[in-house]
């Protein structure tokens, strides 16, 4: 696992990642494969409440195969209401091997938009 010199980057595109969180498992929303050649530049993480009766709490972590290292913990979304939870002015990088995961109080009640870059 290691990630390419952006310093010599062949290219960069901008893509969005999407995930409807259908259960209250930590489910991955954005992975960085192994042996990828990449480096993904996170530059915003929006959870939106779909539900639209309650309020569902949200988790949004960054994975490393065996730990989770959390960017916000148990946030209360109120109901047809959006969060942020990361934005451009702090971006992360995730390198080969390490993903982002989301998990909501309530099945279906939370939507993840992820909008990176793949740089290589």
């Amino acid at each position: 696992m290691a990630a390419p010199n952006i310093a010599a980057v062949t290219s960069i595109i901008g893509k969005t990642a999407r995930a409807s969180l259908a259960n209250t498992s930590n489910t991955s929303v954005l992975s960085n494969g192994a042996s990828s050649g990449l480096v993904l530049k996170v530059n915003s993480i929006l959870a939106a409440n779909v539900n639209g009766l309650s309020a569902v709490d949200v988790s949004v972590s960054v994975y490393n195969g065996t730990t989770d290292t959390y960017i916000v913990k148990t946030v209360s979304v109120p109901p047809d209401a959006t969060q942020v939870v990361l934005t451009k002015e702090t971006s992360l990088y995730l390198e080969e091997g390490i993903s982002v995961r989301a998990q909501a109080s309530t099945a279906n009640g939370i939507d993840i938009l992820i909008g990176y870059e793949e740089i290589g």
